[in-house]
């Protein structure tokens, strides 16, 4: 092999390397596009087992759908919903270990609420914002 093709091979070598390089790098920044609706508004979301947490300050038009995955050692939870939404739309729907809908209610409902009974062991905690202005705050505990 003469200097002049192992030239051309490093360098399509090279130019392969390169190319791999900036398409993982695309994949990664695409991954990354896909930013956190809620994160421009402080969002202060606890999630432990038997007692979930979820604060939002002073969101504008906001729409998004989100699902938590939250422990739930009882059969039922008390929801304590004190929201404040200026425009749009905001809810909350609880569905037990069998994906059963056990709760639904509209955020700006302020009050402490109960579930249906329903399954313990892993509830999804859903919360559903349609061009949402406003401060929410919800706690979703064991009953």
């Amino acid at each position: 092999m003469s200097i002049m093709q192992a030239t051309r091979l490093a360098g399509t070598a090279i130019r392969r390397i390169l190319i791999a390089i900036v398409m993982m790098a695309m994949t990664i920044m695409a991954g990354c596009s896909d930013e956190n609706p809620l994160g421009p508004y402080q969002p202060e979301i606890g999630n432990n087992p038997d007692n979930f947490q979820f604060q939002v300050t002073a969101a504008k038009n906001v729409t998004t759908t989100i699902d938590y995955t939250w422990q739930n050692s009882s059969t039922a939870a008390s929801i304590n919903q004190a929201s404040s939404i200026r425009d749009g739309a905001a809810s909350i729907t609880l569905f037990d270990a069998n994906g059963t809908q056990v709760y639904t209610k509209d955020l700006n409902a302020n009050g402490t609420y109960s579930s249906a009974a329903g399954a313990a062991g892993t509830w999804t905690v859903r919360v559903v914002l349609t061009n949402l202005y406003g401060t929410l705050n919800f706690r979703v505990q064991k009953l």
